[in-house]
């Protein structure tokens, strides 16, 4: 990878991390104990015991435990098209690709019960834009071209804030400033792990992928809390 192109990811990883770096303040969802698929009665016991983790019920649980279920693919399968492009093995990135536009859609339909087959459509579409230039950055990285990294951060970027306005509107619960502050975490995770697996920087990445996961937790979790308080006679 040339010099350029590598002074350009610094770039890229810094401008995500000074956006997002507020995301704790806006949505202090970071200290909140993650949630696991389990009978309300021990989340109540938790909740007696000190814990700092807000109550919720089975059904949120269980919908959280969904969302991360779904989540989890995103990242894993965006990893496995990266790890195939970086390692030119054509194959793979073919079916990596296939499965993490098939996830994309698992995602939206998660909204589907809520809101619709034309918003289920719509976040769809923002998924996809959001895996688009996730993927433009990572061929741009192979090529060491560090104007088509600035240009595919700059579409993550801008994603980043489509959705956000897009979930905010849906749901009163999921701010607009707080969900575009997870985001632009999340597209800077993307970022260094595409850094790190062109680097061969394996036991980085590994931790890389540890932030990863939990960052989508809380994705998860936000969004199943945000649905159980717009809904709230649906998941009593």
């Amino acid at each position: 990878m040339s010099g350029i192109a590598s002074q350009g990811a610094l770039k890229d990883r810094r401008t995500f991390l000074a956006i997002g770096g507020a995301v704790a303040a806006l949505f202090p969802i970071a200290g909140i104990a993650l949630a696991e698929t389990r009978h309300p009665h021990s989340v109540a016991a938790e909740n007696r015991s000190g814990t700092k983790e807000a109550a919720r019920t089975y059904k949120t649980s269980q919908t959280a435990a969904a969302l991360r279920d779904v989540w989890i693919g995103h990242i894993f399968w965006v990893r496995a098209m990266s790890a195939a492009a970086i390692d030119k093995n054509e194959l793979a990135m073919k079916v990596a690709e296939q499965q993490a536009v098939a996830n994309a859609r698992s995602i939206a339909d998660t909204i589907e019960p809520f809101y619709g087959s034309a918003a289920k459509d719509s976040f769809f579409k923002l998924l996809a834009g959001h895996y688009g230039a996730v993927k433009a950055y990572l061929v741009a990285t192979v090529a060491g071209d560090g104007s088509g990294q600035s240009t595919a951060t700059e579409a993550l970027t801008n994603n980043a804030g489509a959705i956000a306005t897009f979930l905010s509107k849906a749901n009163p619960h999921l701010p607009k400033d707080a969900v575009q502050g997870l985001l632009l975490a999340h597209g800077s995770h993307h970022i260094q792990q595409i850094q790190q697996l062109m680097d061969r920087k394996y036991d980085a990445e590994a931790q890389t992928w540890e932030e990863m996961k939990k960052h989508v937790y809380q994705i998860a979790d936000a969004t199943a809390d945000a649905l159980a308080k717009q809904f709230a006679k649906r998941f009593a």
